[in-house]
């Protein structure tokens, strides 16, 4: 009776063990996946979401950063659909978008967004606006698909030449690491060299902490950037897109680009202070002189443009929404009104 009791007692144990270890595993888990605010756009083998909202032509179209979310331009979204259609979106590998082929060229990118819009029935031609790494995005975009593109609003805009840091002390200028390389079509179908890298081991390490910067969001666009930020598969993503972004960077650095885009309105937002404050192996006041150089010659892409100064930092979509939506608004007037920029 005693050796029947003993045995009871550590099956219940094990039982108990065990029913520990699932709940403990299950809350270790990522979070559970919100619901998305746009649509999941079928490219045939994977997804891209994309979210639209208000009315009125032309629609307005967003390439966000290195890094960035759909929902990180939310502030800038609300008060440009009160008087014109403006559609965000996700990047593939990014959020609710599934990975996609790679590798990640600009106009594997490209691709994929043109034919999302299509499938959704946006029509162009389009307004563009691209922050940082999303400024040669839609640059690349507008080479493409020229006749689609009405007008354009680079946003503290990553340029060729760019100087970056590389860790430590070291810098380098963007495009004079490219090796050269063809760029490879772009494709929508999914082959087996297509597939993500796995994930490194997640290290539970403390719980995520959002960034200061995203507290002007909504609770629920919060919830969303802690979700998305953990995503395993947005590292394969990115890695990608530095490796080929180099490529273009240095064929614009090959040749002046100025007039590139023609005659259509283009405005270039530009921080005031670089805020270069670090130790670097080039001084604070040549980062700053190449940094203006960079986004003057930006402004000279098209010859009906215009360079605003923003007394506010990189992530001008959250810092300073009143400003970058004026910009996008007047660009907007502009090409209803086959204008020039004042």
């Amino acid at each position: 009776m005693t050796r029947h009791t003993s045995n009871s007692q550590l099956v219940l144990a094990v039982v108990w063990i065990v029913v520990c270890a699932m709940l403990a595993s299950a809350f270790a888990e990522p979070d559970a996946a919100p619901p998305p605010p746009g649509k999941l756009v079928d490219l045939g083998d994977h997804k891209l979401h994309v979210s639209c909202g208000g009315s009125g032509s032309p629609t307005v179209i967003v390439e966000a950063g290195l890094g960035d979310f759909s929902f990180d331009w939310i502030l800038v979204q609300e008060r440009i659909a009160k008087s014109s259609r403006i559609c965000t979106y996700d990047r593939a590998g990014y959020a609710w978008s599934d990975p996609g082929p790679k590798p990640r060229t600009f106009a594997q990118i490209n691709l994929e967004l043109h034919d999302a819009l299509a499938r959704l029935g946006e029509r162009g031609p389009f307004v563009l606006v691209g922050h940082s790494f999303g400024g040669p995005v839609i640059r690349n975009y507008a080479a493409i698909y020229p006749s689609e593109v009405a007008g354009m609003i680079l946003v503290d805009a990553a340029f060729e030449g760019l100087r970056v840091g590389i860790g430590g002390n070291k810098t380098m200028k963007l495009g004079t690491d490219a090796r050269g390389l063809a760029i490879p079509p772009p494709h929508e179908q999914m082959r087996d060299a297509d597939q993500p890298a796995a994930p490194k081991a997640a290290d539970p390490g403390p719980a995520r902490k959002l960034d200061a910067m995203y507290t002007v969001l909504p609770s629920s666009a919060q919830a969303m950037q802690l979700w998305a930020e953990a995503l395993p598969g947005i590292e394969d993503a990115e890695n990608s897109q530095r490796q080929w972004s180099s490529e273009y960077f240095a064929k614009w650095l090959a040749a002046s680009q100025d007039g590139v885009l023609g005659a259509i309105p283009l405005i270039v937002l530009t921080r005031v202070d670089g805020g270069y404050d670090r130790d670097l192996d080039v001084t604070a006041a040549e980062l700053e002189k190449e940094r203006l150089e960079g986004q003057a010659m930006l402004a000279r892409l098209s010859t009906n443009a215009k360079h605003i100064f923003l007394k506010c930092g990189h992530n001008m979509e959250l810092e300073d929404p009143a400003g970058v939506s004026s910009a996008v608004s007047e660009v907007i007037n502009a090409v209803k009104g086959h204008a020039r920029l004042n």
